[in-house]
């Protein structure tokens, strides 16, 4: 399946996780991808060297993406390395999680800046590269928290609204140049960022009971998705919130 041979693609917090399974889907289709982390770099190594036998190029670069000149970096680095950025994937996360009423500045803009902020300024770094060669798509990743309300996730659950929202402004302007953004929203997916949820085996038996198809979606479900959204098959899609659930958002009890 090489769908994307040649394309190159940045997927930020992409060496565990959702990240980790978008970045492999996308690898098998042919597509360059570069591995970015943070804090953990073996992860992020490990998921380099699949990717790479899959036969395509993976670098593997640290950066925060909450700060706009590391972001930045991260856009100047993928482009010196693969030659140019065909597909940005915005999927770093993180947050605190507290009642919406004890949430302070530092947590807010921590919050939001990683969450969604980022997208902004790497799509914006990215752009240029895009519009050279006439072709480009951007991901979003966001989360049922964006429309539902979740005990202690308020200040992510904006930042997962404010990441759709800018999804759709992004694919309205983008898409008469051939660049196309859409945005996924997975499930409860069982991943180390659960284990920062003080409901985490809670939240997971629900979904569980409550997911028509009978299982859980995983990262490789959300990465199958991901990398055909990327594909010209998936073209005439424009600015839409793709659930990547089993049916989990559409039981009402």
């Amino acid at each position: 399946m090489e769908e994307l041979q040649g394309k190159n693609a940045v997927v930020t917090g992409s060496g565990r996780g959702i990240g980790r399974g978008i970045a492999l889907a996308l690898a098998r289709r042919g597509c360059n991808v570069v591995i970015n982390y943070f804090r953990h770099r073996e992860e992020a190594e490990q998921t380099a060297a699949e990717a790479e036998a899959l036969g395509v190029r993976a670098p593997v670069v640290k950066a925060h993406v909450g700060k706009d000149e590391e972001m930045q970096a991260l856009i100047e680095e993928s482009v010196r390395a693969l030659g140019g950025v065909d597909i940005f994937v915005g999927n770093a996360a993180s947050g605190v999680l507290k009642p919406i009423t004890e949430i302070d500045q530092k947590a807010w803009e921590w919050t939001i800046n990683i969450n969604a902020r980022s997208i902004l300024v790497g799509v914006q770094a990215a752009l240029p590269s895009m519009r050279a060669r006439g072709w480009g798509r951007i991901l979003t990743v966001t989360s049922i928290g964006s429309r539902r309300v979740f005990p202690e996730y308020g200040v992510v659950g904006v930042s997962k609204a404010a990441i759709e929202a800018l999804t759709r402004y992004l694919a309205v302007e983008l898409a008469p140049h051939n660049i196309i953004a859409n945005c996924i929203s997975p499930g409860v997916i069982i991943t180390g960022a659960l284990d920062f949820f003080p409901r985490k085996e809670e939240m997971i038996a629900y979904a569980r009971q409550h997911t028509p198809v009978g299982r859980l979606a995983t990262p490789e479900d959300v990465g199958e998705v991901a990398a055909w959204l990327c594909t010209d098959a998936a073209r005439m899609i424009v600015g839409q919130t793709i659930e990547v659930d089993g049916g989990y958002n559409l039981l009402a009890f």
